[in-house]
């Protein structure tokens, strides 16, 4: 019985298949994702060309088209128009029916020629690497030649990894559990802290709120297998980030906030709106705890306590927000808080409005917060005067 060119114990055929993946999943990861639809990093055409060739291989996605898809997520996130959100499709979907999102998006010609500008348009591109039947195919025919008949179970292993965790896995759990290290305005969340079944994609709430950087860790405690994997690259030469996570600075606090904390605050704004919302649960913790025991009856205790917090609507339909609004007229305390938070998210948004008119309207809000008589809001309000660029 022919059993391949490669002999190995049964332990080899496994660490073969988890490494041949594992170059599948660093593919996805640098080239596709980080480089091609975010332009977060510089890639040699070495490495470009390698990743390209391997992806024919082993998933047989087209660059143009998975870039495309994935940046319409980011544009449309959370929305109808969101090609694989948990939270419009359902959990249940998005994790079984992850591949067949993508598949049927990737139909959608309207998408791929809006969103997928600036890929590969080479000769191979157009010629070989479009074909994703033939990549797959001979994958299928060396996997069996090297390794005979145990080749069709690392072949088949190649081929669901990515479906299954990527499409599954990232879009499905990454959007509906997990933990937040920054309050952005979709429902992403990190998987774990460590980056490695998937290449660093676990960390999903981090790359939703700086998607142009080239590393997705962002705590000590986080660990960005592809982002280690860019740096080697970088240090032959093969690779150059251009952006990364920015780190927070902070000074003395300024008796009159300026143009430069105005720019500080702008660039750090998922860092300002993460510690508005972990100061409100310390210091609002027992009045929240208050009205959600006096409302429960009328609204989901898990759900009212979230909102009371983050003052997120973005799962709320009409009459919630009206409801909410009366459970908010309880509390003058809490309806200031929620009515500051988005006015203070409302200054970077306001892409209209000068640097100028910027600056008076956020040092009008300090002005407010710190007449307010709320401590919670005249301790931000100090933080805030403590950004620097």
């Amino acid at each position: 019985m022919y059993t391949g060119l490669i002999d190995l114990p049964w332990w080899g055929y496994v660490v073969v298949a988890l490494v041949l993946t594992h170059i599948t999943i660093a593919s996805v990861t640098i080239f596709l994702h980080r480089h091609q639809a975010h332009r977060a990093l510089e890639l040699h055409p070495i490495p470009s060309h390698f990743f390209r060739f391997w992806l024919w291989l082993t998933t047989g996605m087209v660059t143009k088209e998975w870039a495309a898809i994935h940046r319409k997520h980011h544009a449309k996130c959370e929305t109808e128009e969101d090609p694989h959100s948990p939270q419009t499709r359902g959990i249940r979907k998005v994790l079984l029916e992850g591949a067949e999102l993508y598949r049927a998006e990737a139909r959608n010609e309207q998408t791929i020629e809006r969103y997928g500008h600036g890929t590969p348009n080479d000769w191979l591109e157009r010629n070989v690497y479009r074909r994703s039947a033939v990549g797959v195919s001979i994958m299928l025919i060396v996997d069996v030649l090297l390794f005979g008949p145990i080749g069709l179970t690392i072949w088949a292993v190649q081929m669901l990894w990515i479906p299954i965790f990527a499409a599954g896995v990232i879009n499905g759990l990454g959007h509906y559990w997990g933990y937040r290290n920054y309050d952005c305005s979709d429902a992403s969340t990190n998987l774990v802290p460590w980056g490695i079944l998937i290449g660093g994609e676990e960390l999903h709430n981090n790359h939703h709120s700086f998607a142009t950087s080239a590393k997705l860790s962002a705590k000590w405690y986080e660990f960005d297998i592809g982002w280690m994997y860019i740096r080697a690259l970088e240090m032959i030469g093969l690779a150059k980030p251009r952006r990364v996570i920015p780190t927070p600075r902070f000074g003395e606090a300024k008796s009159v906030v300026d143009l430069d904390t105005l720019q500080a605050i702008i660039t750090h704004r998922y860092d300002v709106m993460t510690r508005y919302v972990s100061s409100v649960k310390r210091s609002c913790s027992s009045e929240i705890d208050r009205l959600v025991a006096a409302h429960a009856d009328k609204f989901d205790a898990k759900l009212l306590r979230r909102w009371l917090v983050t003052g997120e609507q973005r799962n709320l339909g009409a009459a919630d927000r009206d409801r909410l609004e009366v459970v908010l007229a309880d509390s003058q305390m809490l309806a200031t808080i929620v009515s500051m938070r988005e006015e203070l998210a409302a200054i970077w948004a306001r892409s209209n409005a000068s640097r100028e008119q910027l600056l008076e309207q956020l040092q009008d809000w300090i002005r407010r917060a710190e007449q307010s008589g709320i401590e919670h809001l005249r301790e931000f309000s100090m933080r805030l005067r403590r950004y620097a660029v």
